[in-house]
């Protein structure tokens, strides 16, 4: 995906820029320390993301981001200030990052980012995470179920398995909602694998998957449509 980063401040665009070297799906073109210069370039430019901070002395990213709804822009915000996620997200952008950024919430909404890309290009939808020191492309149609240990999760696929250094939390908000279960409190199911739900447990290919009581009526609610 082509991106590009916008902020006043270039201790700001450094991190970015960094952040954006670690993450093989993403390049990032050009940095602007004014949103005049920004605009002028996605106007002669093609622009998949865009990383835009908020308060900008000559135009709020907000206001920005109204300018360009029409180009069909990828928007994350990256700010200090808390008071404009829901404008934000009225905005429809896709991520709003509070500073300092941690590299855990960037890689997030980065992979939020290439999801809507992949199903926008009519890619089947994927994510990347990193197994070791090498990014590992997870193709979503092919997961059966997530296991997690601590600070560690096992992507079980019919024939792989990946592991990758992330919590729940994290790989909840990547995985879309309308195809992945919490069934536990340490495992996450791709709906359309589910074979059979018993009482305490749900059966995907030939392995049984814990199912927690404070989950199974959600659980029955989304299957049987209760």
């Amino acid at each position: 995906m082509k991106a590009i980063a916008v902020d006043d401040e270039p201790a700001a665009l450094e991190i970015i820029e960094r952040y954006a070297q670690k993450v093989p799906f993403i390049e990032l073109k050009e940095v602007f320390l004014s949103t005049s210069m920004a605009l002028e370039y996605i106007y002669k430019e093609s622009v998949d993301v865009i990383f835009i901070d908020i308060q900008m002395p000559d135009m709020l990213g907000t206001d920005f981001v109204r300018l360009i709804q029409n180009r069909n822009i990828l928007v994350i915000f990256t700010t200090a200030y808390s008071e404009y996620a829901i404008e934000s997200f009225s905005l429809q952008a896709l991520d709003y990052l509070l500073k300092p950024i941690e590299f855990s919430r960037f890689i997030q909404a980065c992979n939020r980012a290439f999801e809507r890309y992949s199903e926008k290009t009519g890619q089947d939808p994927s994510i990347f995470v990193k197994d070791g020191y090498d990014w590992v492309r997870v193709n979503l149609d092919d997961v059966l179920y997530i296991q997690s240990d601590t600070n560690l999760l096992f992507i079980y696929e019919k024939n792989r398995k990946v592991s990758t250094r992330m919590t729940m939390y994290e790989i909840l908000e990547i995985l879309p909602v309308d195809k992945f279960l919490r069934v536990h409190k340490s495992y996450i199911v791709a709906q359309k694998a589910i074979q059979k739900i018993e009482r305490h447990q749900l059966t995907i290919e030939n392995v049984t998957v814990p199912l927690a009581g404070s989950y199974k009526d959600a659980v029955e609610e989304r299957l049987l449509k209760k």
